[in-house]
C-alpha cells in the first residue's frame, strides 16, 4: 500500500502560472524518491504541497492513510531540509538539533539518547558546542539534517539540501544521507537537479519538466529506458546521442538509415516503416576496423578514467566514450558502429518512446 499519494495534484499561482499541472504518483513506505528536473518545471513546487508551505489549487495528498491537503504543516508530522540551512543563530549546533525535541516536550533521557544517536551518524562530534556563525557550509548543512532527522518523523523532505556545498562535502553529506534513510527506513521525497546525486540516492526517479511528470522508475529504468525525448536528453552525462532518419524493411530486414546518410544498420526488432529519432548512449558507441561510419574528431572531454569524444559524422555529430589514458587527436578519423542491442527509438512528432 502506498505511503505517500499524490492525486491530480496542481499548483496555478495568481498570475496564472500553471507551476504543477494535475501529476498523480504513489510513493510506498521506506522508499527515497528523487523529483529530478530543470529549474522551474515544478519540483519544489510539489515539495512545498506536501509539507504545506504551499496550498495546493487542485487535487488530494495523502499520508499514511489519511488526507492532509489543507492541514498546516506542523499537523502533518514531516521533517523539512532546505538548500539554505535555516538554523537558529543564537543557538548552538547541539541545541538547534534538540530544538524540535524539546519543542514536543520529550524526556530528557530520550533526548540525549537521539542526539548521541545522530551525532555519531552525521559526525558532530567537535561541533556541538558552536554556534552556526562558526560551522562551514558543509558543517551547518550536517547540523540541519541532524534536526530534521532526530525527530524521525512520518517523511522527510529534503529540498536541494546539498546545492551549495562543494564537491567532497556532497559526496559525504550523500553517503550520510543513504545511509541514514536506509537504517530509519523513513520515506524521503528528496528534490534536486543534479543527475548524479539522483542516479545515487534514489530508489526511483521522478523526470519532471512544464510541471509534469514525464516518467517514474527507478535509476536503470530512467537511464536505459527514456519513455521520451525528454527524459533521453535531460538524464545522462552526456544525454543520449539522438540520430534521426527513416525505419525500411529490406525482406525480413529491418534498416536504419540516418538522416543525410547512405549508412544502412540492420536492427534485430521489427519497427513500422517511418520517420524515427535513434537514441543511444555514448557508452554504446564504440570504435570498430569494420564500423559502418566514420566519425571526425572535433574535441575530446579527459574525465580521468575516460573521455567523451565528441565527433562529427554524415548524420550530425554523436559522442562515445573512450577508454584508457590515450585519447584521439583532433582531427582523427574513427571508424564506428553502434552496439545495436542498447539503442532506443522514439517518435520524433510525439517524442514518445516507440
Amino acid at each position: 500500500m502506498s505511503f505517500l499519494v499524490l492525486q491530480q495534484l496542481e499548483k496555478t499561482y495568481a498570475d496564472g502560472t500553471h507551476a504543477v499541472r494535475g501529476i498523480e504518483l504513489s510513493v510506498p513506505r521506506g522508499e527515497l524518491v528523487v523529483l529530478l528536473g530543470p529549474s522551474g518545471c515544478g519540483k519544489t513546487t510539489t515539495l512545498r504541497m506536501v509539507a504545506g508551505l504551499e496550498m495546493a489549487s487542485r487535487g488530494e495528498i495523502h499520508l499514511a492513510g489519511r488526507e492532509v491537503t489543507r492541514l498546516r504543516p506542523s499537523e502533518r508530522d514531516v521533517g523539512m531540509v532546505f538548500q539554505f540551512y535555516a538554523l537558529y543563530p543564537h543557538l548552538t549546533a547541539r541545541e538547534n538539533v534538540e530544538f524540535p525535541l524539546r519543542s514536543l516536550g520529550m524526556p530528557k533521557t530520550e533526548i540525549a539518547k537521539r542526539l548521541a544517536e545522530v551525532t555519531d551518524q552525521m559526525g558532530l562530534h567537535g561541533l556541538l558546542k558552536q554556534y552556526p556563525r562558526q560551522l562551514s557550509g558543509g558543517d551547518q548543512q550536517k547540523v540541519s539534517l541532524a534536526r530534521a532527522m532526530v525527530r524521525r518523523p512520518l517523511l522527510y523532505l529534503m529540498d536541494e539540501p546539498l546545492g551549495t556545498l562543494d564537491t567532497d562535502q556532497r559526496l559525504s553529506l550523500r553517503e550520510i544521507i543513504r545511509a541514514r534513510q536506509l537504517e530509519l527506513k523513513v520515506t524521503t521525497l528528496y528534490v534536486t537537479h543534479d543527475q548524479e546525486e539522483a542516479m545515487s540516492l534514489a530508489d526511483r526517479i521522478v523526470v519532471m519538466a512544464g510541471g509534469l511528470i514525464r516518467q517514474v522508475g527507478t535509476p536503470a529504468e530512467i537511464y536505459d529506458q527514456p519513455l521520451d525525448l525528454f527524459v533521453a536528453n535531460f538524464v545522462g552525462s552526456p544525454g543520449m546521442n539522438l540520430i534521426p532518419g527513416t525505419i525500411t524493411h529490406d525482406g525480413p530486414t529491418t534498416v536504419f538509415t540516418p538522416a543525410q546518410s547512405s549508412v544502412c544498420l540492420p536492427l534485430k526488432r521489427r519497427l513500422p516503416i517511418g520517420r524515427v529519432t535513434l537514441g543511444v548512449r555514448c557508452e554504446h558507441v564504440r570504435q570498430d576496423p569494420g564500423g559502418a561510419f566514420q566519425g571526425r574528431v572535433r574535441t575530446c572531454e579527459y574525465l580521468g578514467h575516460a573521455s567523451n569524444v565528441h565527433a562529427q559524422t554524415d548524420f550530425g555529430p554523436i559522442i562515445l566514450r573512450h577508454e584508457g589514458a590515450e585519447t584521439p587527436g583532433t582531427g582523427a578519423m574513427l571508424q564506428l558502429a553502434l552496439d545495436l542491442d542498447h539503442v532506443v527509438f522514439f517518435d520524433p512528432t510525439t517524442e514518445a518512446r516507440l
